[in-house]
């Protein structure tokens, strides 16, 4: 075979695999772009299908790490959202704080864990599971909420009764609260975690796909628990959740008309976890891509091949900087060399199908939060 065959056949497999997550990206924001308008207002989530039945017995875990700022808002908030046969327990997890003290004064349940190395959201919820199946609690359903996040109303009811009514787990819409005087950055942020957690979650639901865990406002029947380990110290534990109960044949399916809201980090802190989520998420492409791809052609699970092609998404800003670098790299050889320009070709109609995607999203979703003119910055 000729070195220029060889070089050629190199680009045109990177090309591809630069195209493929472009053209997964594409199709989950044009899913969601061609939808109805979601079917929830972030300020009054009304009930899905509340004559069905009744709200199933469930459980609260709250994983809570120096959230003595907010903690009692969250709980308060929640209360109004249960029955009598429900309850909450507060991990207070390797707190510095009065976190656990001001928990108790709602008249919660409340764990205080201390642990020098198994430190994290995973250890934290792994223990209260621990203790639930050691004191013979067994709910329903399952939910986990974050300890910065407040439930729009009817939230509990839609997904724990989802979760009955398919036998899955579910994901509510998880989206930030807008900061005052939000910085560009904020914005973007906002919007880059609206695409990821809104609009690509509409978009697959719509498809009738999976929908991925994105960490707060989860719900699972209380079955499915013995199927999956929830203990772990990754960036991307919501993600390699996902991965297991779909291996496990127990795909996560998404609640539209349910809405919990986070709060957005701050500075050196936002940088930091950006960073982590970013190297977590390439990890869980080297390591759980081959594995969903080996298990759909070896069972020819479906819902393992459309979750392995949604992980290789990146991060859309890290997605844009590997396209602009990309295309820029490969028209530059194209031009300067006798390699084929095909790849050069491929690699701007990946980034012509991504920024269309960005596009359908920021016209549907996004422009109260991000004007026009940061979008292009």
């Amino acid at each position: 075979m000729e070195f220029n065959t060889i070089v050629d056949f190199m680009f045109l497999t990177l090309g591809i695999i630069v195209l493929i997550p472009c053209l997964m990206f594409f199709v989950e924001c044009l899913a969601a772009f061609l939808s109805a308008s979601p079917s929830f207002d972030p300020e009054n989530v009304h009930p899905q299908g509340s004559a069905i039945a009744p709200q199933p017995r469930t459980t609260i875990l709250i994983p809570a790490h120096n959230e003595a700022e907010q903690i009692v808002n969250v709980i308060q908030v929640l209360q109004t959202q249960l029955t009598e046969q429900d309850q909450v327990i507060v991990i207070a997890d390797n707190c510095h704080d009065d976190t656990a003290e001001l928990a108790r004064s709602t008249k919660v349940n409340v764990l205080e864990r201390e642990h020098k190395t198994e430190r994290g959201k995973g250890y934290a919820l792994d223990y209260a599971i621990k203790y639930m199946f050691k004191n013979n609690i067994n709910p329903e359903v399952l939910v986990i909420l974050d300890g910065d996040c407040i439930v729009k109303p009817n939230t509990i009811k839609n997904i724990t009764s989802r979760a009955i009514a398919t036998g899955r787990p579910v994901q509510a819409t998880y989206l930030m609260e807008q900061p005052d005087n939000p910085s560009l950055k904020d914005r973007v942020s906002m919007f880059s975690i609206k695409v990821k957690n809104q609009v690509r979650l509409l978009g697959l639901n719509r498809l009738g796909w999976h929908s991925l865990l994105t960490g707060s406002g989860m719900a699972f029947p209380w079955s499915l628990i013995n199927k999956v380990s929830l203990a772990g110290s990754k960036t991307t534990d919501d993600m390699q959740l996902t991965v297991d109960l779909v291996l496990a044949n127990s795909t996560p399916v998404f609640c539209e008309n349910a809405l919990v809201m986070g709060r957005l980090m701050k500075d050196q802190d936002a940088q930091s976890q950006r960073s982590r989520w970013e190297h977590g998420h390439l990890e869980m492409i080297a390591v759980e891509v081959p594995r969903l791809l080996k298990a759909f052609i070896k069972t020819k699970n479906w819902a393992a091949l459309g979750l392995a092609l949604d992980i290789l998404i990146p991060p859309l800003s890290l997605l844009v900087m590997i396209w602009i670098a990309s295309m820029i790299g490969f028209w530059l050889v194209a031009l300067g060399t006798t390699v084929s320009s095909f790849p050069a070709v491929i690699v701007t109609i990946a980034g012509g199908l991504l920024l269309t995607g960005v596009l359908l999203a920021w016209i549907k979703f996004g422009r109260a939060d991000l004007p026009l003119k940061n979008l292009i910055a």
